[in-house]
């Protein structure tokens, strides 16, 4: 069965962004097996922005408190991050999300893709716990601003019953 997601009729990034997360509920609602959703996710976005170089989720490992690679669209991405080492790190330290407009000025940066320029990286919250990240690298720099925080913070929350 071949699923299609519908962007070609909206012209600004917030009308992008207001259409595709109505359309990656419906994608999901039916499947109930986490791989296979959040896989979805990550090229529902990456496939949907041109400025998106990198898409990807980041969960805590329970073993080591170790944040671990999780589905991806791509380059090859560093497979484990440290709580409180670079951007992910320190997301998941702070809870809260962050955008970074150069990644080369940002303290401790994990250099996971040399093309990367900046990054936003939104915690996901289960029940008071950061459980992981949704991780955005784009090859342009200052490429995610407030539309984009509220926006994937909003699909974050809406989809949160997958985690």
């Amino acid at each position: 069965m071949s699923i299609s997601i519908i962007t070609e009729s909206v012209e600004t990034k917030e009308e992008k962004l207001e259409f595709l997360i109505p359309q990656i509920e419906s994608l999901i609602e039916d499947e109930d097996n986490f791989i296979a959703n959040v896989s979805n996710i990550t090229s529902v976005l990456k496939n949907s922005f041109e400025e998106y170089s990198w898409v990807g989720f980041y969960f805590i490992d329970r073993r080591n408190g170790e944040l671990v690679l999780g589905p991806f669209q791509g380059k090859t991405a560093c497979t484990r991050i440290s709580v409180g080492k670079g951007i992910c790190g320190s997301v998941i330290e702070r809870k809260q999300t962050l955008i970074v407009d150069d990644v080369n000025q940002f303290p401790g940066h994990i250099f996971c893709d040399p093309d990367a320029r900046s990054e936003i990286v939104i915690p996901i919250i289960k029940n008071g716990s950061v459980i992981g990240v949704l991780d955005i690298d784009s090859d342009r720099y200052s490429a995610f601003d407030n539309l984009d925080k509220v926006y994937l913070e909003d699909l974050i929350k809406r989809i949160i019953h997958i985690f």
